[in-house]
């Protein structure tokens, strides 16, 4: 496909990259056992440790999220105890079915779709089960909420023998995430959305205690196994072949970020995000997430003007040339979301603002 004729994406994921970081895939390819590799992963273990706030290590998987999700609770739980997740969204409920897929025991702490859990509901779970690990996720894509990940962490750690496992796909990199100070035992993400990355690899941020009870846990698998992972890890390295193009991408992409600093690129989300919010309110629409809980990366719009969501995508495509969101899962068409996330800019953001005003007077 010629760039001429490519729709630019503004959707959760995968976003649009940019062309100097689609370019850096194309450096000459190396070997995985190579001291060249060797020092790649090394600039990436650096630079991720910073983008995470973590000291401790982070592991480079050559999947999705997803895979980590695995990672994280085959790792974690133990054949005899049980693992909280924390629903409230259609990745965060697909989080437990893995959980349950392998054949964990699996108990869920559920809110309505577009609302946050509490730390005082988590603290009421707890006092009357005790569980291996606590399963969030940061940033629901679906709805556009971001949950209180510091709070929560703060009651999980009151349990001595508690891990506190976290995804954060759709917040890493666009929304204030704190891997040490507060308390994240697995912090886990991938590259398609805020990290603005191609699809194709992902990331966790993995502590000291999880190691420690992987130890004795049998049946972890092997592609998503920590322990396997952090033995190659000490070498600088992966136990199989990993995305190597990918990973000389991100190694750019984080030089352009920690050069424009955590928390400068933080506040650029904040500012893209009340932008969203004003436009959604000013025509007419809703918002679906619970206030005072909405989405830094992703504003999921509460289609209550009632228009057709999928004419908005074919006339933003048709018109602008840009790819648009209809909604997730059961709430594809009442909703539909404005995924401000990764290099995006304000630019950016009115261009597609502007698009949408031009629908809505065409309809």
């Amino acid at each position: 496909m010629n760039r001429a004729d490519h729709k630019r994406l503004f959707l959760p994921g995968p976003v649009e990259v940019r062309p100097t970081i689609l370019q850096a895939q194309a450096a000459p390819m190396i070997g995985h056992r190579m001291p060249e590799f060797a020092a790649l992963f090394a600039r990436l273990q650096t630079k991720l440790k910073r983008a995470f706030f973590t000291q401790n290590r982070v592991y480079i998987s050559g999947s999705s999220g997803s895979g980590l999700w695995e990672g994280a609770v085959r790792c974690g739980i133990r054949a005899d105890r049980k693992v909280l997740h924390l629903v409230g969204g259609a990745f965060s409920e697909r989080w437990a079915l893995v959980s349950r897929a392998n054949g964990l025991r699996v108990d869920c702490l559920e809110v309505p779709w577009g609302c946050a859990h509490s730390p005082d509901m988590v603290a009421e779970a707890l006092e009357k089960q005790a569980y291996d690990a606590v399963c969030a996720v940061h940033n629901e894509t679906s709805t556009g909420l971001t949950n209180p990940i510091r709070e929560i962490g703060e009651v999980v750690r009151q349990q001595a023998d508690t891990l506190f496992f976290v995804d954060t796909v759709s917040g890493f990199l666009g929304t204030e995430l704190r891997v040490d100070d507060w308390g994240i035992d697995v912090a886990l993400t991938s590259s398609q959305k805020a990290f603005a990355l191609p699809p194709g690899i992902a990331f966790a941020a993995v502590s000291d205690r999880v190691l420690q009870r992987a130890q004795g846990i049998k049946n972890r698998g092997y592609y998503f196994d920590f322990l396997t992972l952090e033995k190659s890890l000490q070498k600088n390295n992966t136990p199989s072949t990993p995305p190597i193009a990918l990973m000389y991408a991100a190694d750019a992409q984080l030089d352009a970020i920690l050069t424009e600093g955590m928390e400068a690129r933080w506040q650029r989300h904040r500012e893209m995000r009340d932008a969203a919010h004003d436009w959604a309110l000013s025509r007419g629409f809703g918002l679906y997430a619970q206030a005072g809980y909405r989405s830094d990366t992703v504003t999921t719009v509460a289609n209550a003007r009632g228009i057709d969501v999928a004419a908005m995508n074919a006339f933003m495509q048709r018109e602008c040339g840009i790819a648009m969101d209809t909604g997730y899962g059961k709430i594809k068409g009442k909703t539909f979301r404005l995924p401000h996330m990764g290099d995006c800019d304000m630019d950016m953001l009115d261009e597609v603002l502007g698009g949408l005003d031009a629908f809505l007077e065409s309809a």
